[in-house]
């Protein structure tokens, strides 16, 4: 096949001087912007085919030359395999990182991470509006049958963590913002602590996606991610994800993965890979999306209080604005009434969807008290304000007109 180049004269003075810009191959990584590196970050095209999408390999083990030589660097798949790879390059790109892993869920790299840093007698600091299935494990798993002890703190005030910290404390777990009450912590205040300290962080990046947020550039030793919600964006893959830039902390948590199993399959990483590399353009729609609800919300006579990070009423507004390049796609707020009003108000939607999760293209309304958060004891969800009247809403892609619609047509159904 013939290929046509534009003649030498064809080409504009600014084009050339933005060639002569980026012709060195380290300038131009150097330079990649966030939408670049999802899309083609461990993507190169198929060396055989010239495939431009990375293929799905299905191989459980791979043939080797001689015993304990491979013919490439996989052998089994449960501690790699090439889809994976590609997935895992991206999201380091993705998230500033140098190395990434992958998991089967975002459960299962919160406990790869737990796993490989406390055990028996140790200490671990957590946020305490922190995502339900992360507190069950923490609670249930961790402390009742590893030894392992928490502290549940409100990480808003950086002095709260200060007090918590123990001689043996060995992690401190961030997440911000928080799930579902939306509290903003200081990443770089609390991950500027904790190096003092020699305390290893981690930050939950689940709300915000490495899009709005990049936590190993504040200062966090880890960035994880729960896949299934942002990331994959389209609510048909459950994965997790974690990235850093220590090597040697990555050796551990690679050698606790491949023990313990919790790896993704190549399907799943292919879902993911395709959900990452339209990241951008998402998530500045629902951040768009969101804050129109958000005020919306706060005028509504129905509601008794709007929690977005984008309105200025937010405690932590400042914060947000500093570390966030973006305020996200989720909502919390409290209709007027009791869980008889929740349910008559959950159950009139049309256009949004009565569901547990959150990230997809599609709009999802829940009630955390008796969803999401329910596995939270009681007297917990009531000191932190996860009432039976409190609304979790993530917003979706749907046209900005449909979604006010139908919050208006529900309200007048209570």
């Amino acid at each position: 096949m013939e290929h046509h180049i534009a003649p030498e004269n064809s080409i504009t003075p600014e084009v050339k001087e933005l060639i002569a810009k980026y012709e060195k191959a380290e300038l131009v990584k150097k330079h990649r912007g966030f939408g670049t590196n999802a899309i083609h970050a461990g993507q190169e095209p198929d060396p055989i085919t010239g495939g431009v999408s990375v293929p799905i390999n299905l191989s459980s083990t791979y043939a080797q030359k001689f015993p304990g030589e491979p013919f490439g660097h996989f052998d089994y798949s449960r501690c790699g395999h090439p889809t994976r790879e590609a997935f895992e390059i991206a999201i380091a790109a993705a998230e500033h990182g140098k190395y990434g892993m992958a998991f089967s869920s975002g459960c299962a790299a919160t406990t790869c991470i737990v796993q490989t840093l406390a055990g028996v007698g140790d200490h671990v600091i957590c946020c305490d509006d922190v995502y339900g299935g992360t507190q069950r494990y923490m609670r249930q798993i961790s402390q009742q049958k590893n030894g392992v002890t928490f502290t549940f703190v409100d990480m808003t005030d950086v002095k709260n963590v200060e007090k918590a910290v123990q001689e043996n404390t060995k992690l401190i777990w961030i997440e911000t913002p928080t799930n579902p009450t939306l509290k903003v912590c200081d990443v770089e205040a609390i991950c500027a602590f904790a190096k003092s300290k020699n305390i290893i962080t981690a930050t939950d990046n689940t709300f915000p996606s490495p899009y709005l947020q990049s936590p190993l550039l504040l200062g966090s030793d880890i960035s994880v991610n729960s896949v299934t919600k942002y990331i994959g964006g389209h609510s048909d893959v459950v994965m997790g994800a974690l990235v850093t830039n220590n090597k040697e902390l990555r050796d551990k948590l690679f050698f606790t993965s491949k023990t313990i199993g919790g790896t993704p399959g190549a399907f799943d990483c292919y879902l993911a890979l395709r959900g990452l590399k339209t990241l951008k353009v998402r998530m500045e729609a629902a951040c768009k999306n969101a804050q129109i609800i958000s005020e919306y919300l706060e005028k509504n006579p129905k509601v008794e209080k709007v929690i977005y990070p984008g309105l200025t009423s937010h405690p932590q507004h400042e914060v947000a604005k500093k570390q966030m390049r973006g305020f996200g796609g989720m909502i919390t707020f409290f209709i007027k009434g009791s869980i008889e009003e929740s349910r008559k108000f959950l159950a009139a939607m049309k256009v949004m969807t009565l569901a547990e999760s959150l990230g997809g293209v599609e709009s999802l309304i829940e009630c955390p008290a008796v969803m999401t958060h329910f596995s939270v004891p009681p007297e917990v969800r009531k000191e932190l304000g996860i009432s039976d009247n409190l609304i979790r809403l993530s917003v979706g892609l749907e046209d900005i007109e449909d979604l006010v619609y139908d919050l208006q047509q529900a309200f007048e159904k209570i």
